[in-house]
């Protein structure tokens, strides 16, 4: 076996992506004024490649660190490491076994779980762009496809709730009011179920609309901002709830979380409670 180096050299062995053993590494090392090389060997799944990772350790008298999972792998590994007088460290094993033996439960020995990407992940990915493609009445061929439909006059936090309803996995749409024209038919055709009707305040939609108004430096005194009309959109929007059976929910005063905890309710009395 070569001789080390006056620089020490710590191999990190993952079947991940390497960050529990270069973090631990770091850690201990702290503790030590020598200089010292770290050098990261990412998704180590096979037999073969512990091998050659604990050969090269031979020949740079490297300290080996490894957060494996595999049994087969890491017995590789150890017997290959005694052969090789190569010194190991398993950061994993001995937590591992001490967790199974106070739950009385088998561990998965499934590698690359901390990082891995699940179902639930892409679920939520494809509620994003779900939600970013049927904002505002955009896409309305296919808002049938949603989980989830908002609906409300202009500023009652559609896109803010819609946003946060699809990082919580749920495919959702949302679809202005507009004053003068009737309600979109891919709107009125859903299961009402799915739909919600968004209100607000008066007074609270005003200060809202009046904010916008000047945040685009456009002209403060419309119809937009007309407290008559103002009070024509919200009965009539609550008038169309009332006949399409679509559930309301008054946003008043409340946080994005609350409302959709309320919406998120709703639905699972309506289709059954989910996993998201």
């Amino acid at each position: 076996m070569v001789a080390p180096s006056e620089d020490m050299t710590v191999f990190v062995v993952s079947d991940g992506t390497g960050d529990t053993g270069s973090a631990a590494v770091r850690a201990a090392m702290i503790q030590f004024r020598n200089r010292w090389r770290l050098r990261v060997f990412r998704d180590a799944r096979t037999i073969s490649e512990v091998r050659r990772v604990i050969a090269q350790a031979e020949e740079v008298g490297a300290l080996v660190v490894f957060s494996l999972v595999e049994g087969e792998v890491v017995e590789a590994l150890n017997r290959e490491a005694e052969e090789r007088g190569v010194v190991v460290v398993d950061l994993l094993g001995p937590l591992i076994r001490k967790v199974a033996q106070r739950l009385h439960v088998e561990p998965r020995h499934h590698p690359g779980l901390l990082h891995g990407f699940s179902d639930d992940y892409f679920d939520r990915v494809e509620a994003v762009e779900f939600a970013v493609r049927h904002d505002d009445g955009a896409n309305l061929k296919t808002l049938h496809e949603a989980d989830i439909v908002l609906t409300g006059v202009s500023r009652t936090s559609k896109t803010p709730l819609s946003m946060y309803l699809a990082q919580r996995g749920y495919k959702t749409g949302n679809v202005p009011l507009i004053p003068g024209l009737d309600p979109q038919k891919e709107l009125l055709e859903l299961d009402p179920r799915r739909v919600f009707g968004l209100t607000v305040d008066p007074a609270t939609l005003l200060s809202v609309r009046t904010a916008r108004l000047r945040s685009m430096r456009a002209p403060s005194s419309t119809a937009y901002t007309d407290p008559d009309q103002v009070m024509l959109e919200l009965d009539r929007a609550r008038r169309l709830f009332q006949q399409q059976g679509w559930r309301m929910i008054d946003v008043s005063g409340r946080a994005v979380e609350e409302n959709a905890s309320k919406i998120i309710d709703a639905h699972a009395e309506a289709f059954g409670p989910t996993n998201r």
